[in-house]
């Protein structure tokens, strides 16, 4: 077991219209800049969630290895393609084993940009992420089975939103196959997911995706969803669980994923903050647009070396 055990913070996904200025100096693009750049000053992993959308191209790869160079520790976490967890009008009907239907093209083209990634040795997991409908069923594990084997040469972390899938026997499933279970925040409606903490592979994994009650399944538009602050308390919470998990874990990814406004990032500092006990780094527009966060943070044009990978004894 290692002496130490890394938690490694950071947000789900970096290139969001509303970021510019409040996360990234305005006429970034004119500037020739990446947010990457700048991320990869404050963090030590992006989530990619593009790549949920679409295939990630292997071009693309190059170019954000060289743009996260600024941190040598910096590593990404990649969601699989939607065609291989939801159904193809998952807005109209229930996704499952039945209604899911990726096709051949689909996984070579997944294949390819995530061997991509994982040849840099920057791909740190690989998060299969299915919608609340998924529930457990027969049906469903065994399509979840032939997958988790489709993908087995990559770290690969399974997120479900529904509650029947928090059972004893399930997470000594995902334990015997080597599949990290995924353990998120989001709001409670319905047989959502409840909180969790389990650990079943030396990867540990959460996601924190607000609480954002009124507008999670009724938003006008998607952004509105993730328009959500924890609160210190919230967080603290949360800190805990997650210090539990490190301490079972070899490495634990937290992602923050209430990106509205760039939310994540004033998020995932407090939490890296917190779990340190240290000054973080941000962004000089991330200060002025939240200024509560000059309690614990200085600009990174301060210092633009990066800050130690937190670590847990064991």
């Amino acid at each position: 077991m290692a002496a130490s055990r890394e938690i490694r913070i950071g947000t789900a996904g970096w290139a969001y219209k509303d970021w510019e200025g409040v996360f990234y100096p305005p006429g970034m693009a004119r500037r020739k800049q990446h947010g990457l750049e700048f991320l990869a000053q404050c963090f030590d992993v992006v989530e990619i969630n593009t790549s949920f959308y679409g295939h990630i191209k292997p071009e693309l790869v190059k170019l954000w290895v060289r743009k996260v160079a600024v941190n040598p520790k910096f590593v990404f976490t990649a969601k699989l393609h939607r065609s291989f967890t939801h159904s193809p009008i998952a807005v109209m009907e229930p996704t499952s084993a039945a209604t899911i239907k990726p096709n051949d093209e689909d996984e070579r083209l997944a294949r390819e940009g995530l061997d991509a990634l994982a040849s840099t040795g920057k791909l740190g997991a690989l998060l299969i992420q299915f919608p609340v409908s998924f529930k457990n069923t027969l049906l469903n594990r065994e399509y979840l089975e032939s997958l988790m084997r489709q993908f087995i040469e990559f770290p690969r972390v399974v997120e479900v939103r529904h509650d029947t899938w928090n059972r004893p026997d399930t997470i000594a499933y995902f334990t015997e196959r080597n599949v990290s279970f995924c353990n998120i925040d989001q709001p409670q409606i319905g047989r959502s997911l409840e909180a969790t903490e389990h650990v079943t592979s030396p990867v540990g994994y959460v996601r924190l995706h607000g609480r954002n009650y009124d507008q999670w399944f009724e938003a006008g538009k998607a952004a509105d969803r993730y328009n959500y602050l924890y609160s210190e308390t919230e967080l603290a919470g949360w800190k805990e669980k997650i210090e539990r998990i490190a301490s079972k874990a070899e490495v634990t990814y937290v992602i923050a994923n209430n990106h509205f406004e760039a939310k994540a990032g004033v998020n995932a500092l407090q939490l890296k903050h917190m779990l340190t006990g240290r000054r973080v780094k941000a962004t000089e527009p991330l200060l002025k647009h939240y200024p509560e966060l000059k309690d614990i943070a200085d600009s990174i044009s301060d210092d633009t070396d990066s800050l130690p990978l937190l670590s847990m004894s064991s």
